[in-house]
């Protein structure tokens, strides 16, 4: 099998690499890319751990074939912090102790974070609903749904500011 050599936007910044033809998004984001965060779980689309921003929204990443990130812009918790600084939601996790393993939380950081560019004043029930594709075996998601809720308006006063 011959590789293919996809180009895309990945957290911002132009990137190259090569994949076999078969290779899922997952499997080449972090081995091709080095982007740890996102990892298989399942492997079926049913855990979101996997989870990456791709042109503007959420999705599993372990469905899709490699060859779709062609041209695309791609979002991972490895472009979350900026200039040193880690995102609010990053904050957020820790703060409202939403973070245990660790292994799932980078999907949950990416689909609130889609959730917080699309709806930047959510709902306790819109942030429920929006995280209800990932699963989490360590923690209660209360305080998952707090520490989104608390990111959402940290960002809200400082796009204010």
């Amino acid at each position: 099998m011959s590789e293919i050599t996809i180009t895309l936007t990945l957290n911002g910044e132009s990137r190259e690499g090569r994949a076999l033809p078969a290779q899922t998004a997952v499997s080449f984001l972090r081995d091709v890319m080095g982007q740890k965060s996102v990892k298989e779980g399942c492997g079926i689309g049913e855990c979101g751990a996997c989870t990456i921003i791709f042109n503007g929204k959420a999705v599993n990443s372990c469905l899709m074939p490699a060859a779709q990130l062609n041209g695309a812009v791609v979002e991972t918790t490895e472009g979350l912090e900026k200039n040193g600084q880690p995102h609010p939601l990053q904050e957020a996790f820790v703060k409202h102790n939403a973070i245990q393993c660790g292994y799932c939380s980078p999907g949950f950081m990416m689909n609130a974070k889609a959730l917080l560019d699309h709806s930047p004043s959510p709902s306790r029930e819109e942030v429920t609903k929006a995280l209800a594709g990932n699963i989490c075996r360590c923690t209660g998601y209360q305080q998952i749904v707090d520490a989104v809720m608390d990111a959402s308006e940290v960002m809200r006063k400082g796009a204010a500011s």
